[in-house]
């Protein structure tokens, strides 16, 4: 029965959740004594680096930590563990889920001081920590506190399946990636069978510009996820690899990748994970080749959340108005603003300033198709201020093209090398590696080179 309740968390530690799910109800079959089985079970429903816990699956996890309070466990331990998910759980209904996990947080902090010496609450622990990092939070400091609590452990445990996992989104931002990459080239080897542990990797390979590891590390999480019928990991891992394969300059490839998706039927885009990759693979394959013509004619997924439509949108507007003959993206940026509008009713303040971001630099594109230069470099560094002030979510590689880095091809259009090299340069300093920065430094410094400008 140990092993069992064993396996089920190892998998837990590598958001297996649907396996880990299976792994505890077998264990509460089995032993219908164990409340820890319980408290497995409501901890695979908290997903607490993707999505809120919402609908049947909130509800579920309400009823499994209810059933681990109710039958009380037998240490304390494990009943200071079932409390603190519970502070999570409690009235789902009424508070918000940002609240909710602080205060799981704090709860785990509290039995981590109370269990000094036990590494896989402290484990717990400094995933709650990085789940709760506020994503303006440029000092990383939660990040950085998990990270402290987590590599003196993998020294201890070197092949525990949680450490190195953690380890890698404590340290996905540029600031902090290069630290990451030791666990990266190990966590993959330590739960090889889990397509979302074959996949970890890529976050900090492409936060470092490592393209051939990205998709070496994205092609096994794809395959792996397709055997195993995991459609949202195979999704997650085709977006990264998509986006690889396209920093290399493997358009052939991407284009393999995008076709495959077309061909996928019946997904639904109400799942963030399944809704934010099948938008963002067509949108990434047009935008990065400059197709603007296939950009011009993409449509959101129908179902799809307005943060992931928003996507779409843009693509739409600057396929309009960066082709040869620019036209009208009215109706495109109204769809924006509609966007942003609603993620600021829903009081989603992240996911609003990411798309008031995309806005901002379609308006861009907007005003230097009119002719008005000056205003569209305004519009575009108030994006690039606006999205740079922000870190990612780990379920995205980034945006699909950096607003800095679009600052660089204004300029370019604008005839402005110089402030066209300096915004490339500020962009690669952000996200290494990518190849439309690159490619425009490089004719940056070939037109000062040509015209001394």
């Amino acid at each position: 029965m140990k092993a069992a309740f064993e396996r089920a968390v190892a998998l837990l530690h590598s958001f297996a959740y649907e396996e880990a799910d299976m792994g505890f109800a077998d264990v509460a079959a089995r032993d219908p004594t164990c409340a820890m089985a319980h408290w497995g079970r409501a901890m695979t429903h908290y997903h607490q680096l993707w999505e809120v816990p919402a609908g049947t699956g909130l509800a579920a996890g309400v009823a499994e930590i209810g059933r681990a309070a109710a039958m009380g466990a037998a240490t304390p331990r494990e009943r200071a563990l079932i409390a603190a998910l519970d502070a999570y759980y409690a009235d789902a209904g009424q508070v918000p889920a940002t609240t909710r996990a602080i205060r799981y947080s704090d709860a785990m902090a509290s039995v981590s001081r109370d269990y000094p010496d036990d590494d896989e609450i402290a484990t717990f622990y400094a995933l709650s920590l990085v789940a709760t990092a506020p994503p303006t939070d440029r000092t990383h400091a939660r990040q950085k506190r998990a990270a402290d609590i987590l590599e003196p452990i993998w020294k201890r445990q070197p092949d525990h399946p949680g450490v190195p996992h953690y380890l890698i989104h404590a340290y996905d931002s540029a600031e902090l990636a290069p630290r990451g990459l030791p666990a990266a080239r190990a966590y993959a080897k330590i739960a090889p069978s889990a397509p979302h542990a074959l996949h970890m990797p890529s976050h900090i390979f492409t936060r470092l510009g490592l393209w051939d590891d990205s998709i070496a590390s994205n092609i096994a999480a794809r395959d792996a996820a397709r055997a195993q019928g995991d459609v949202g990991e195979a999704l997650h891992a085709m977006d990264y690899l998509t986006y690889a394969y396209l920093q290399r300059g493997r358009t052939a490839d991407a284009v393999r990748e995008v076709t495959n998706l077309k061909a996928m039927t019946d997904l639904s885009a109400s799942g963030f994970k399944i809704g934010y990759a099948g938008n963002a693979m067509p949108v990434r394959l047009a935008i990065e080749t400059r197709d603007w013509a296939a950009a011009s004619r993409l449509s959101p997924m129908p179902g799809s959340a307005p943060q992931v439509a928003a996507m779409v949108w843009w693509a739409r507007a600057l396929g309009k108005l960066r082709a040869a003959t620019p036209g009208s993206a009215e109706q495109d940026i109204g769809e924006l603003q509609a966007c942003r509008d609603s993620l600021r009713a829903a009081n989603d303040t992240y996911w609003m300033v990411q798309v008031d971001a995309l806005l901002k630099s379609a308006q861009a594109w907007q005003l230097a198709a009119a002719g008005n230069g000056e205003a569209a470099v305004r519009a575009m560094r108030a994006a690039a201020d606006e999205e740079d002030g922000l870190e990612k979510l780990p379920l995205t590689p980034g945006p699909i093209v950096p607003a800095r880095e679009q600052l660089g091809e204004l300029f370019l259009v604008l005839g402005k090398p110089r402030e066209a090299l300096d915004a490339f340069a500020s962009a690669l300093a952000l996200s290494p590696g990518r190849l439309g920065a690159l490619r425009g430094k490089a004719e940056a410094r070939r037109q000062i080179d040509n015209h001394g400008t």
